[in-house]
């Protein structure tokens, strides 16, 4: 195989056309990468573990009192919270999802919060999903219709190519090309059988994060719409309802990120203790008194912030037609996940179907 074509593979000749692709996992990385190649007729199937694509551009429905009777529309982006669009690539995307009302741009004031309490004003462009990070994501899963809740446990060359199979060893078929496009720690086992592959997505290190959702009956004090706080258990604030497109019921929704290097070492915490220390450093930050949430939830990103990238668009092998991408290649910004997927598709494409 070292010509770089894998013979065998099905719809590897020329007469049957392009091989059969897997993408593994519907994040906005592997959408981008899927609707890529579906946009050039390759057949593509798309499997994630999750129930609804998007990955961490998600979005979380809750009643505004925490049970029934609560406001049915209540939302909180509780992963990624904005993005930007500097690539003219993804800015006519964005450009796009916004003419759909899939996006639209996010005028809150950002500041950041030093360790003394100053503030500086961060200003700049940013963009939401509209009526929630999701949105994107759902408009890209439209072309690309993913299988949800798969999880792929293993990917394994066979006489025929590419054999996946799930948690529970059922065979999920077989492909030509395969691109796996989950966080990096969740990519080295499925790429275990090109080990440069596997040992070059283990120099990405992902931190987790824990991510906490409140809704405060009424307005609460501070005159801006979301912070960086340096030196403090929190990483990010931002009043959720502030975007465009959210309703929280008269009241403000906020999102409390927690640092890095506290999520990581509290990774492993009851919810109900994250939710207490994050709550309390968000009220000491920001002055809130006896403002009491009348809901509070928390959710456990396990990998969510890339805090060693590759600096590399994404991982690719045509000589196996077996490849990796996503936000840890490439900076791990929202644009930089959808950069690294048709950067991925791209390098299948120019692979071309084996003759």
């Amino acid at each position: 195989m070292s010509d770089g074509t894998v013979i065998g593979f099905p719809g590897g000749s020329a007469r049957s056309g392009p091989p059969r692709v897997a993408v593994i996992g519907a994040g906005l990385s592997g959408l981008a990468c899927a609707e890529r190649l579906i946009g050039r007729g390759w057949p593509v199937t798309v499997f994630d573990k999750g129930r609804a694509p998007g990955g961490r551009m998600a979005t979380r429905r809750a009643d505004a009192g925490g049970g029934a009777g609560g406001d049915a529309g209540l939302r909180f982006d509780h992963g990624a919270q904005y993005f930007t669009a500097r690539d003219p690539r993804f800015r006519d995307r964005v450009e796009d999802w916004v003419a759909q009302g899939a996006a639209a741009p996010w005028t809150g004031r950002i500041v950041r919060i030093g360790k003394d309490g100053g503030i500086e004003e961060s200003p700049g462009e940013r963009f939401v999903g509209t009526p929630g990070m999701t949105a994107p994501a759902r408009l890209l899963a439209r072309s690309v219709a993913p299988r949800s809740g798969v999880r792929v446990a293993e990917v394994v060359q066979g006489d025929d190519g590419w054999r996946l199979r799930d948690e529970a060893g059922r065979d999920l078929g077989s492909y030509g090309r395969v691109a796996v496009a989950v966080p990096s720690p969740q990519a080295v086992p499925l790429l275990a059988e090109a080990p440069d592959l596997a040992a070059a997505a283990a120099d990405a290190v992902m931190a987790g994060c824990w991510s906490v959702m409140a809704r405060f009956p009424r307005p609460l004090g501070p005159d801006y719409d979301g912070a960086f706080v340096m030196e403090s258990p929190l990483s990010w604030i931002a009043r959720d309802s502030s975007k465009p497109g959210r309703d929280a019921g008269g009241g403000e929704t906020w999102v409390l990120h927690g640092s890095p290097e506290w999520s990581q070492r509290h990774i492993e915490d009851d919810p109900a203790a994250v939710i207490a220390r994050l709550t309390a450093a968000f009220r000491e930050l920001a002055g809130l008194g006896a403002a009491e949430a009348d809901h509070l939830a928390a959710h456990r990103w396990r990998f969510s912030i890339p805090v060693r990238g590759l600096e590399q668009e994404c991982l690719y092998d045509p000589e196996r037609g077996l490849g990796a991408c996503g936000d840890w290649c490439l900076g791990g910004r929202v644009e930089g996940a959808f950069l690294s997927g048709l950067a991925l598709a791209d390098r299948i494409l120019a692979d071309g179907a084996p003759v």
